[in-house]
């Protein structure tokens, strides 16, 4: 007998997105409202710029698109 686990993905989530899905996405896969999530990546951008900044970029380019 075989059992198929779905995994659950990263993705941007385009219906909730503010600027291109990518703290709705993480929100969306960690179960939690999004503003958290755009709340640690605004204090991310104030307090570490240099890594944040990169870091989202990133995810816009590598996070595929989702609903």
């Amino acid at each position: 007998m075989k059992t198929i686990y779905e995994k659950k993905r990263v993705a941007r989530d385009l219906s909730r997105a503010v600027i291109s899905g990518v703290c709705a996405g993480v929100a969306k896969h960690f179960d939690i409202d999004p503003i958290w999530v755009r709340g640690g990546a605004a204090a991310g951008l104030v307090f570490a710029p240099m890594i944040t900044l990169p870091a989202y970029v990133a995810a816009v380019i590598l996070l595929p698109r989702g609903a």
